[in-house]
C-alpha cells in the first residue's frame, strides 16, 4: 500500500469519527467510567509520542547517556516543573538547556 493511499484512509476514518460524534452529539451519553477515562487520553498520547523522541531520539537504540541532549533537557524540565509549576518557565529553560547542550557540550 503506498503511503499517500494510508494517509487518505487514516484521514477518512479520523473525520468519520469526528463527523459521527459532532452530528449525535448530546443524543449520546457516556458513562461517568468512560467520561474519566477519555480524560486521560491526551496525556497518554503526548507520552506514547514524547518518551520514544527523548529516550531513542536516532529511532533506533536508546540512548541512556549525558551526551542526549534530549534527556537532559526533559530532566531538568521535569525538575523546573516540579519546582515552580510554571509552564512557561519550564519551557524556556528547557529549550536553553536542550539548545546550549546540543550546541555546547556536544561540539
Amino acid at each position: 500500500m503506498n503511503h499517500t493511499g494510508m494517509i487518505l484512509g487514516m484521514a477518512a476514518v479520523t473525520v468519520f469519527i469526528k463527523a459521527t460524534i459532532f452530528v449525535l452529539g448530546g443524543r449520546i451519553a457516556f458513562p461517568p467510567l468512560l467520561q474519566q477515562a477519555l480524560g486521560f487520553v491526551p496525556v497518554t498520547v503526548l507520552t506514547a509520542i514524547i518518551v520514544p523522541m527523548v529516550l531513542a531520539p536516532g529511532g533506533e537504540a536508546m540512548e541512556l547517556t549525558w551526551r542526549n541532549p534530549q534527556l537532559v533537557a526533559s530532566i531538568i524540565a521535569i525538575l523546573v516543573c516540579a519546582a515552580t509549576r510554571k509552564q512557561l518557565l519550564t519551557i524556556a529553560i528547557a529549550l536553553i538547556t536542550f539548545f546550549g547542550w546540543q550546541f555546547g557540550v556536544l561540539q
